[in-house]
């Protein structure tokens, strides 16, 4: 009989992928409040590109580190 058994090294990696994530999601709208308040700034446009980047990557690295512990649990 086959037991079950949660990938230790799997785990970390995800965690530490959501640690990233958590991180951006943190920085983007940071970023994208300083930049509405400073429309009259030359860094406007760059920083709030940045900001966008920074919110997509966080949504990208939350389900990456999800689907990361998922795996090391149940396969």
């Amino acid at each position: 009989m086959e037991t079950k058994k949660t990938d230790k090294d799997k785990l970390v990696n995800g965690i530490k992928t959501m640690g990233i994530s958590l991180i951006l999601m943190f920085l983007g709208p940071s970023l994208f409040y300083v930049a509405q308040n400073n429309t009259e700034k030359s860094l406007y446009l760059p920083i709030l590109i940045i900001a966008f980047i920074f919110c997509i990557l966080a949504i990208y690295f939350a389900f990456k580190g999800l689907k990361t512990i998922m795996d090391s649990m149940f396969k």
